[in-house]
């Protein structure tokens, strides 16, 4: 139960003490140093981490968005991050343009395992971290201030010395970044002390600088506090001109966006954080935001968010954890006008809209077009107006769990039948249309039929299927069906995407009916209509419901299949 009094439980954060302070006259003029901690940090904070497949794909990802600096793992705190950092390093998979980062505490045995763990490396940043707030000093590691800095220092004495051995035996350049950890809890000149003790013993210069990273390990206070708290440090650290400071803001207070943002008005240079916020408790900063709401004044922030879509799916894949449909910029919902007034002040905003002004849109601070999505969800239909429960409907009557960027593209073509008759739509008639639209369709593909066949380690396929008319028998092979399915079409000329694969079961039907598998497909096509466009399939084996949907989503994109005429045959 809340108290009724919560000031004799808790107590407010006290405020800094800088009369002066220059940061709300600042403006962002120029993006930060970013660092992707999706691979330490937000892999940390998963129900299942990820594997070495979806480890592999996220860092690719984060290379492809644009990212210089990727905290890869923490190697010494389990075997599958120590050999995933050799799987990068032996492997030739770190380009030459990106520096790898690796965590661990300040022991002597866990910096030895980290170290070999990037031996080898072109380059790599070794982050050494100890607690210093008074509740970490008294409670958890019962040690006084001296001994905090004893231990800071011989960390950083003893990553210096195995930094000389590994440039001498394999050429690795090794970068110092050191974290006081529960910085945003520490006293201001403590947390000073401890720094200036770090960059002192490892010798920084302007040519060898250390990475200070002063986390908001808990967010305690206000985010006005804390670009208090680094201003401060920004001030008065010792050897400013051979010191990078680095922010790593959770949100545990939801304000982690704005304290990284006040934080670089405050005079960091450099930001970590997570695509999408992801991370432990509330999670990280949310890079993705971070650098949108730049691009939105007018400041490119470095990274390539062009394809947000495919960056969400991806994220999505490999944390195993859903992007809440209103998350700002890239949620499935935030360029959706559910409201009257909004959608008739979006229409008139996008009418006069000028293709070479400043963007003007009511209620669109970003143009959707330049983070790759569509104008055609900005206006939808919704419950006010008596067409919003098409989802729950084709769920409730025909147990057909749609997934949600289907739900956009379907209540487009409602829309457009219930704008023409002006009348109402039943669940009947919306089923019927659902079938016309994805199920029933046969132009200008139809399938007919499938064998599968093992050709050496992959999957073949042979698809029979009528194209304008004349049936063909296609073949292919890849490392599943629906992969085989993709590559027998591509040979023949009809190049398509697959964006997404869901699938869901459909309950028997009260007439005894087998249940059904219902197989979901988002495609691209390189030939057909730009955008990704939805198949759906529907049998009682899935493999057949899987094709059925790809078949389907072809039709929907209507590449010119009928000119196709360089059809291999089997």
């Amino acid at each position: 139960m809340m108290l009724p009094d919560p000031s004799t439980k808790y107590r407010p954060f006290p405020a800094i003490p800088l009369a002066d302070r220059q940061w709300p006259n600042k403006v962002i003029n120029k993006a930060p140093i970013w660092m992707s901690t999706d691979l330490r940090d937000g892999n940390q904070s998963l129900f299942e981490p990820m594997n070495v497949e979806r480890k592999m794909r996220m860092f690719r990802a984060v290379c492809d968005i644009g990212f210089k600096e990727i905290e890869v793992g923490f190697p010494a705190a389990s075997q599958t991050d120590f050999d995933f950092v050799r799987h990068l390093v032996e492997g030739g998979h770190v380009p030459d343009d990106v520096t790898i980062e690796v965590l661990t505490q300040a022991r002597e045995d866990l910096i030895r395992r980290t170290m070999d763990s990037v031996r080898g490396a072109r380059r790599a940043i070794i982050h050494v971290y100890n607690a210093t707030s008074p509740t970490f000093r008294e409670v958890v590691f019962n040690m006084d201030k001296p001994q905090v800095v004893a231990l800071a220092v011989s960390a950083v004495r003893l990553i210096k010395e195995v930094a000389a051995e590994m440039r001498e035996s394999c050429g690795t350049e090794i970068l110092l970044q050191y974290s006081p950890e529960t910085f945003s809890a520490t006293e201001l000149d403590f947390a000073k002390e401890v720094c200036d003790a770090v960059t002192a013993e490892w010798g920084a210069t302007p040519h060898n600088k250390v990475i200070l990273n002063l986390p908001a390990t808990v967010e305690v206070a206000t985010p006005n506090v804390y670009a208090d708290q680094v201003e401060w440090m920004h001030r008065n650290l010792a050897r400013r001109d051979s010191v990078i400071i680095s922010l790593h803001p959770h949100n545990d207070r939801g304000t982690g966006v704005a304290a990284a943002e006040l934080g670089l008005m405050a005079g960091a240079d450099r930001i970590e954080g997570c695509l999408f916020g992801n991370g432990e408790r509330t999670g990280n900063v949310d890079i993705v935001t971070l650098a949108l709401n730049m691009y939105t004044q007018g400041l490119h922030p470095g990274l390539d968010f062009s394809d947000i879509n495919s960056v969400a799916r991806t994220v999505e894949y490999c944390n195993q954890l859903p992007i809440h449909p209103r998350h700002p910029y890239v949620g499935d919902l935030v360029f959706t006008a559910f409201s009257g007034s909004h959608q008739d002040a979006i229409k008139k905003g996008f009418a006069a809209q000028k293709a070479s002004a400043l963007w003007n849109v009511p209620y669109l601070p970003i143009d959707p077009a330049d983070v790759g999505r569509s104008y055609d969800s900005v206006i939808r239909v919704n419950s006010q107006s008596g067409k919003g429960g098409i989802a729950y409907l084709l769920e409730t009557e025909y147990g057909v769990v749609m997934p949600r960027r289907l739900q956009v593209e379907f209540s487009r073509e409602v829309q457009q039948v219930t704008e023409a008759t002006g009348a109402e739509m039943s669940a009947a008639a919306i089923w019927d249309l659902f079938r016309s639209t994805y199920l029933d369709t046969a132009e200008p593909m139809r399938y007919v039929e499938h064998h599968l066949f093992e050709h050496g380690s992959a999957q073949g396929i042979r698809l029979t299927v009528d194209i304008a008319g004349q049936r063909q028998t296609l073949l292919g092979e890849g490392n599943g069906p629906i992969d085989a399915a993709v590559h027998a079409l591509r040979i023949a000329g009809i190049d398509v995407q697959v964006q997404n694969y869901e699938e869901r079961s459909i309950a028997p039907s009260d007439d005894g009916g087998n249940a059904q598998a219902c197989a979901f497909v988002e495609l691209r096509s390189t030939t057909g209509k730009p955008g990704d466009h939805y198949g759906v399939g529907l049998d009682t084996n899935i493999v057949t419901a899987s094709i059925r949907a790809i078949v389907s989503g072809i039709n929907r994109i209507q590449p010119d299949v009928a000119a196709v005429t360089d059809i291999r045959a089997a």
